[in-house]
């Protein structure tokens, strides 16, 4: 699939963004991530190792783009964040539609 990230074309597949990253250790995540197989990356570390160019030469939302072009889950950090926990209380108070009482 053809994709523009930083005012250049790339050809890209799944097959080759896969063999591209294996072997790459993954740095910790703290904004954008990209799951390919079973590792969680930074949205712009796969940016510089499929593209070959500098972080700061293209935006997190080109690589997004294309990473969900070619079929792998992108997540942004305000998805990752996990609800928080109820009582049972509030919780089957929530699923009837009423207010708890505080």
């Amino acid at each position: 699939m053809r994709c523009v990230i930083a005012r250049f074309p790339f050809d890209l597949t799944k097959v080759g963004v896969l063999e591209t990253m294996k072997g790459v250790k993954p740095e910790p995540v703290t904004g954008d991530s990209v799951i390919i197989g079973r590792r969680h990356y930074p949205i712009k570390q796969v940016g510089a190792v499929i593209t070959r160019q500098d972080r700061r030469d293209f935006s997190a939302g080109e690589v997004t783009r294309a990473m969900r072009a070619l079929g792998f889950t992108c997540r942004t950090p305000s998805e990752d964040v996990a609800p928080p926990d109820l009582t049972p209380l509030q919780t089957a108070t929530a699923m009837l539609g009423a207010s708890a009482p505080v």
